[in-house]
């Protein structure tokens, strides 16, 4: 069933069509979206909430609607997170929920991304749907280019983004075949357009005024200019709305109140789109997407030299926000917001103001932003000039830029010098000191990256110049590749084996289609209990303070508010903490990070307990010293203990051997980080109850959407909610915005290496003495990481010391995730390398080679290597990336190019797998076999994304011999598997598997005398006979990994039951001018040992390589110098997107490489992949390199971790960087400080 809605032109009712169904709705409000209706009063809970600010796609609906000016129907992608209620009035709506679904049919939009692996956790999948589902309304055969362009505004955490593509490239013309031979299922290759509404519902567009009226706001639809103005008059300080893409953002995230808003998104005269002498003409409510729609059909009719206008603001269009924005997002909205980082203002400027068509000009627009698809500008601009008759003499110039003040601006000055002048290098150089002087920003300015902004005004301009002149001479012809080049390897299965046994094959994710039809269930899909409360967390705004008093009457004073939750209603301890109690679940008397839990509203309504939590006043007295970075630790001695080391071998003798010794130093930030522990929370919320564990229970179904992957904080909200359901006596739920979320979580550590390093002139160290600090945060949580235990990555250094310290701050507290220290170990490790190969001016790769472990050696802690795998992963991917021919086309690109260099690096791994906490490597499952012969499956691990539940139900097939369709996984409770340990450390399938094994041999025991008996009976027959004799067919199984133990005092014991290998080789493509970078290739060979299951191993390494990817060039939270985080949500802080794989993508699994030490010699897989993404880091680096020689800079130099285009542009030092010198550090406040 489809369905959508229409909005009555009866006063407050609105007339929709949702999903095939008319629905007018009596009572429309105009602070609702559309998201919020869906799901709570529809019930349609197959669209999500990710973000609330139109930012990862999650939430992603058709709109069709008539456009009156166009006389037909359009259907657009739309953010029903921003959309309002009141907006969508005789418009029909289509979500996931109602294309297809697991229990009638299936879309095969929805079956191609199941069948192609391209979904894990599955929360972003029917976002994802719903965008390539409108895009084939429009156009059934795309282009692949088609296809990533319409998925700009989806977000996916997990998949690495590669099969999601590969799914869909089936729809495509060049796949059309491939399509109808792959995906044939119940005839569904060939997809019907279903007949969504009747075209006449939709045409009745209302002719006269609409008005809503709602608890704080009044929405009023004109139909006409006039009605319009006389309104904008009676209510001057009115907001008009189009999008709400702006208003929408303010009033959630701002607490900004509008009491009136205007919508002229039907007025015609607002709505024109007329061509004339001068150009064309575009009314204030042309959404961008029509825009842009008018300008390429002009592009295409019109001469080159009349549409350089309308080319430069196409440019700025393909970047501009998402697909799902740029519908609805109107032309006057961008003008009027007036953000000094506009992607359009520029170019509007520079052009005079309006799209006038010039004769004998030239003009560009640039726009630099840390990732390339969706994202905000840090500075954009436009320019224009305009040379005299038959010369090269400026006659008029107009240079634009945005985000150098709180408004777009024009270098008037600079503009000035340069009329009059010849267009050459003498013009260049005063231009480039003029824009020094011009454009320049406090180095306190908001935003911060102030020398990369001004030099950025210098390169754009220098990229306009060449533009200019090179335009002169011949034209440009920009080709886009049509497709990504990708190759997965496999493992084979071996001849002989056994169709019935499963483990080996490619099996799909069990939930994959019902991710894929939006009926997979997370937390806040379960519907709501009738008398169900809401909850609002209420927090500190200061880094370190006493509470002096907490004043909440205005809170209670809002309309259905219930209570305010505090310290005093906890009816047990308000101490709480994952591994010590030094946390509180209430702040007491004093809060020590902003973002400090203070309290919790609890309403009637998520709308009603937000807004009463921000009027919940709370008076502070400030507190020093405010810690907040770990130079501040270090400063303060602020320190957690203990303080944990390891050394192995004579490092001052090491030292003294050696040839040289260097010194260095390297940051790698924190990123954000779904709680994958049961026993956990059960036990905090027990403690803060006051009760036993055993009268709390803990279940979940599923985890997605959690940006990624936080092993404790989610304690801290769970305990929270229980106090406040056992304060109020009714149900309560809290579902934490984005912004919420990354406020009060945390993520993972902020690491500062500092490192000596002594080697020889050939490239060989022997020996190495590193300081390791973490930023741990206003708690210890799990903060005693890996770090130390991969100090050494993959090298073998005869004479190595290390010391970790866990840095005391006024942070949220920092926790485990993917990889929990280890790649900041290791990626401090490749650092120093780097820095020895530089110094001794030899290849990379062959010193990295030369100092690589070999099977026999030990770790600085003493464990032996066996079955080391790593030297094949490195051959076999020097191989497959073709390594020395890359090299060789690098080094030829490198001599013909300037200002664009390319940069090659091969980087190993070597992770240990088990918890370093031993007590943490044991495992439960229950196994209950039913009458029928359906069999039951329970385990201690959760379904995060990484399809455990999957491995899982192969291992009980293959022990018991039944096939996969008899085993059913329900979910994971405490109340059926007791004292779980976390889905963590990668070691949950060979933990929980090998407990689902031990119960399986337990079953396959009691059933053996039924299968002697009757031989050629089947395995209904047998358990059905064990029942009739009154056997228990329900085992428990357990699990515990065998001799683990390592003590620090005395440096022994096996601290890892195995390590997994991998190797990657990754090269890239950096702009020297910006600072932006391509990932043109990765290889990734891994060794996964015999995969359980090679698809949802390849995903795991994909996935693994992309949030890696995030991790080393885009990811960073930026925080205040007094603890306050700017970076809450995909606005500002930016994951990887579709844009961002590898335009070549290479992966293979190691061949014949079983590992005893696990479940049917399989290996880890979860974290190990992600460090290989450090492979496009020092890619980076080593393109940066070729661009300091072009300015004679050789040697070691300093690139923190990640590598944004910031730190790429100040890395690639030149003429322009040295216009725009930093201020001296101590004399000036920063605006963000690296924490």
């Amino acid at each position: 069933m489809l369905h959508y809605f229409f909005i009555a032109s009866i006063a407050n009712q609105t007339f929709s069509i949702i999903n095939s169904v008319q629905i007018t709705e009596k009572n429309a409000e105009p602070e609702i979206t559309l998201l919020t209706y869906l799901r709570r009063s529809l019930g349609l809970t197959g669209t999500k909430l990710g973000c609330a600010e139109g930012g990862c796609g999650a939430c992603t609906v058709m709109v069709s609607k008539y456009h009156p000016h166009q006389n037909r129907i359009i259907h657009h992608a739309v953010n029903a997170c921003l959309a309002p209620l009141c907006s969508l009035h005789h418009c029909a709506v289509t979500t996931v929920d109602g294309i297809g679904s697991v229990a009638s049919k299936l879309h095969p939009v929805q079956e191609r991304i199941a069948k192609a692996h391209g979904s894990q956790c599955g929360f972003c999948t029917p976002g994802i749907v719903m965008s390539m589902y409108a895009l084939l309304r429009n156009n059934p055969r795309p282009s692949m280019h088609e296809i990533q362009e319409a998925f700009q505004g989806n977000l996916c955490r997990c998949t690495g983004y590669r099969p999601i593509l590969e799914g869909y490239r089936t729809f495509t013309k060049v796949k059309e075949q491939l399509s109808k031979a792959c995906y044939n299922n119940n005839n569904n290759n060939k997809y019907n357009i279903e007949k969504l509404y009747d075209q006449s519902d939709l045409s009745k567009q209302p002719q006269r005024e609409l008005r809503f009226v709602g608890e704080r706001v009044l929405w009023i639809q004109p139909y006409s200019l006039k009605e319009l103005l006389e309104l904008k008059a009676t209510y001057p300080n009115a907001k008009l709305v189009v999008g709400n893409t702006e208003v929408g953002i303010e009033m959630k995230f701002k607490n900004l109140l509008y009491p009136v808003i205007l919508a002229p998104a039907y007025i015609p005269e607002l709505n024109i789109i007329q061509h004339t002498q001068d150009g064309i003409q575009v009314g204030a409510s042309v959404t961008l997407t029509l825009l842009g729609d008018v300008l390429r059909a002009a592009v295409k009719k019109l001469p080159a030299h009349q549409t350089e206008v309308f080319e430069a603001v196409l440019e700025q269009l393909r970047w501009f926000a998402g697909q799902q924005i740029r519908n609805v997002a109107a032309v006057g909205g961008n003008i009027m917001t007036a953000s000094p980082i506009s992607d359009l203002n520029p170019v509007f400027m520079a052009a005079g103001c309006k799209l006038t068509v010039m004769s004998k000009g030239y003009f560009s627009a640039f726009k630099q932003s840390p990732r390339k698809e969706d994202d905000i500008a840090i500075v954009t601009c436009g320019m224009n000039v305009l040379f005299k008759e038959k010369s090269n003499i400026v006659q008029s110039i107009r240079i634009s830029y945005g985000g150098m003040a709180p408004v777009t601006v024009l270098a008037t000055a600079t503009c000035n010098r340069l009329l009059n002048r010849q267009w050459n290098e003498e013009l260049l150089e005063q231009a480039c000191t003029s824009l020094a002087e011009e454009m320049s920003l406090s180095p306190s300015a908001p935003g911060g990256m102030v020398t990369y902004r001004r030099t950025l005004t210098i390169s754009l301009f220098y990229k306009f110049f060449l533009t200019v002149q090179h335009l002169a001479t011949f034209s440009v012809h920009y080709v886009f590749a049509d497709c990504l080049t990708l190759f997965l390897c496999f493992q084979a299965v071996p001849p002989g084996h056994n169709n019935d046994d499963v483990v080996g094959h490619p099996i799909m994710h069990l939930s994959a289609l019902k991710h894929a039809t939006g009926e997979a269930i997370y937390c806040d899909d379960i519907p709501y209990y009738e008398n169900e409360l809401h909850l609002a967390l209420v927090t500190s705004i200061k880094a370190h303070a006493l509470i002096k008093s907490i004043d909440t009457s205005d809170a209670l004073a809002v309309p259905g508010v219930v209570a305010f939750i505090s310290a005093k209603d906890i009816p047990g301890s308000n101490l709480t903490g994952p591994v010590v109690y030094d946390e509180t679940v209430f702040a007491d008397d004093k809060v020590t990070c902003v973002g400090h839990i203070v309290g919790a509203i609890v309403a009637d309504t998520q709308a009603h307990a937000q807004r009463a939590a921000k009027d919940v006043k709370i008076s502070y007295e400030e507190l020093q010293p405010v810690i907040v970075t770990i130079q501040d630790a270090i400063a303060n001695k602020s320190f957690y203990q203990p303080v944990r080391s390891i050394e192995r071998g004579d490092v001052a003798q090491g030292f003294k051997d050696s040839d040289h010794i260097l010194h260095g130093i390297s940051y790698l930030i924190n990123c954000p980080n779904a709680n994958n522990v049961m026993c956990l929370p059960q036990a905090l919320v027990a403690k803060a109850l006051g009760v036993p564990a055993n009268r709390v229970v803990c279940r979940v179904k599923r985890m997605g959407g959690g940006f990624g992957g936080k092993e404790s904080r989610s304690t801290i909200l769970s305990t929270v909610v229980a106090v406040a359901a056992h304060t109020v006596k009714q149900p309560v739920r809290c579902m934490l915005d984005r912004d919420e979320d990354m406020l009060v979580t945390g993520g993972r550590h902020p690491f500062f290496g500092h490192y000596k390093v002594g080697y020889m002139n050939n490239g060989r160290v022997m020996a190495l003495d590193v300081m390791l600090y973490s930023n741990a945060g206003n708690s210890l949580d799990l903060s005693l990481s890996r770090a130390l235990f991969h100090m050494d990555n993959s090298y073998n250094i005869p004479n190595i010391h290390g010391t970790g310290y866990m840095c005391k701050t006024n942070l949220p507290s920092n926790s485990a995730f993917r990889g929990f220290g280890g790649p900041q170990g290791m990626m401090i490790a490749e650092s120093w390398m780097s820095d020895v190969a530089l110094s001794c001016g030899l290849p990379a790769e062959e010193v990295r080679r030369m100092n690589m472990y070999k099977e026999g050696d030990f770790t600085p802690f003493n464990q032996r290597l066996d079955q080391f795998t790593i030297d094949r992963c490195w051959e076999e991917c020097m191989q497959l990336s073709d390594f020395n021919k890359c090299k060789e086309a690098l080094e030829q690109y490198n001599r013909q190019h300037r200002w664009t260099k390319r940069g090659l690096s091969i980087i190993p791994t070597k992770f240990g797998i088990s918890f370093t906490a031993v007590f943490l490597n044991q495992a439960g499952a229950l196994v209950h076999v039913y009458s029928d012969g359906s069999v039951l499956l329970t385990h201690g691990g959760t379904e995060m994304r990484q399809g455990l539940h999957t491995k899982m139900v192969q291992v009980a097939s293959k022990t018991l011999g039944i096939p996969c369709s008899k085993i059913h996984i329900t979910e994971t409770s405490t109340n059926t598997v007791p004292n779980t340990s976390p889905t963590a450390a990668s070691a949950s399938s060979d933990l929980n598997g090998m407990a689902i094994y031990n119960a399986c041999q337990t079953l396959l025991q009691r059933l053996q005398p039924y299968k002697d008996k009757n031989l050629k009976g089947c395995w209904e027959d047998w358990v059905k006979a064990a029942y009739f004799h009154r056997v228990n067919l329900s085992a428990n199984g357990f699990y515990k990994t065998p001799d683990l133990g390592y003590d620090f005092d005395t440096n022994s014991g096996r601290p890892f039951n195995y390590f997994s290998y991998g190797v990657a080789v990754s090269e890239v493509e950096i702009d020297c001018l910006t600072g932006s970078h391509k990932n043109l290739h990765t290889s990734i060979v891994m060794d996964v040992g015999k995969s359980l299951n090679p698809a949802l191993d390849i995903g795991q390494v994909e996935g693994g390589f992309m949030q890696g990817l995030g991790l080393f060039t885009l990811e960073e939270l930026r925080y205040s110098p007094d603890g306050y985080l700017y970076t809450r949500g995909p606005g500002m802080y930016k994951i990887p997107s579709f844009g961002d794989i590898p335009i070549e993508l290479k992966v293979s699994l190691l061949r014949d490489t079983p590992n005893e030490k696990a479940i049917f010699s399989s290996k880890a897989v979860g974290e190990p992949p992600l460090f290989l993404a450090a492979s496009v880091f020092y890619a980076i680096k080593d393109a940066i390199i070729a661009a300091r020689a072009e300015s004679g800079l050789t040697g070691p130099f300093r690139l923190d971790s990640p590598a944004t285009p910031e730190r790429i542009r100040n890395g690639c030092e030149d003429k322009f960087t040295k216009l725009c010198p930093p201020a001296d550090p101590g004399t000036f406040t920063p605006w963000a400080v690296q924490v």
